[in-house]
C-alpha cells in the first residue's frame, strides 16, 4: 500500500483521499454546503477511479464530512450550464457512476448524513451501503423541475422495487435511515459508518 499512500493520499477540490490499511477512503469535504458533487469533484473522482484499478486497494469507501454524505450536483453550477453543457455534465456523471459500479473491488458508501440527488446516485452505484441513524435520503429533482441524469432512475427501482422508487422520485419525499433499511436501500445501520465500512 506504500505507493497508494504516496500517490493518492491527498486533499483535492471537494474531497480528501486517504489510504487506511487495504482501503481507500474518499471523504467529501465541503460540509458548509453539504458536500456537493461539482464538476471538479466528478472529474477528480473519475481520474481517481482510473488510478485505483491499477492499485493494490481491495475496497473504496465513500463518506462525507459534517452533517452530510453528499448533496448531489451543485445547483448553482447547473443554473449556469448551457444545453450543450448540461448533456456533457450528465454524461460525465453517468460515466463515473458506471465505472464505480463496474469496479472489480468492493465499493462502500458510508453514509453519515444527508444523502440527496447525485449523492444518492453515487451510493446506489456502490456494492454496499451503511448509514448512520440520523441519515436522510432524498431525490429532490421533481421539486426543482429537474431529474437525475446519473443513473439513479435505473438503479433505485432495481434495488428497492418500483413502488418505493417511484414514490421517492415523483414526490421528492425524504426517507429516514430506518425507512431506508426497511425497503432495502441500505444494508446496515451503524453508529460509526466509517468503522463499519472498514471492518
Amino acid at each position: 500500500m506504500t505507493h497508494l499512500k504516496d500517490e493518492l493520499t491527498s486533499s483535492r477540490d471537494g474531497f480528501f483521499v486517504e489510504a487506511i490499511d487495504d482501503a481507500l477512503v474518499i471523504r467529501f469535504n465541503r460540509p458548509e454546503i453539504r458536500n456537493p458533487l461539482s464538476s471538479d469533484v466528478i472529474v477528480g473522482l473519475s481520474k481517481l477511479v482510473g488510478q485505483v484499478t491499477s492499485s493494490s486497494a481491495s475496497r473504496i469507501v465513500f463518506t462525507g464530512s459534517g452533517a452530510a454524505f453528499a448533496s448531489g450536483a451543485d445547483l448553482r453550477e447547473i443554473g449556469n450550464l448551457t444545453p450543450y453543457d448540461v448533456r456533457e455534465f450528465a454524461e460525465r456523471g453517468q460515466s463515473l457512476m458506471k465505472r464505480i459500479e463496474d469496479l472489480p473491488i468492493t465499493t462502500v458508501a458510508a453514509i453519515n448524513g444527508y444523502c440527496f440527488g447525485g449523492g444518492l446516485d453515487l451510493a446506489l452505484a456502490c456494492k454496499k451501503r451503511f448509514a448512520s441513524h440520523d441519515t436522510l435520503f432524498c431525490h429532490p429533482g421533481v421539486g426543482l423541475g429537474i431529474i437525475t441524469g446519473w443513473g439513479g432512475t435505473q438503479r433505485l427501482p432495481r434495488l428497492v422495487g418500483e413502488g418505493p422508487a417511484m414514490e421517492m422520485l415523483l414526490t421528492a419525499s425524504r426517507l429516514t435511515a430506518k425507512e431506508a433499511m426497511r425497503i432495502g436501500l441500505v444494508d446496515e445501520l451503524a453508529d460509526d459508518v466509517l468503522i463499519a465500512a472498514l471492518n
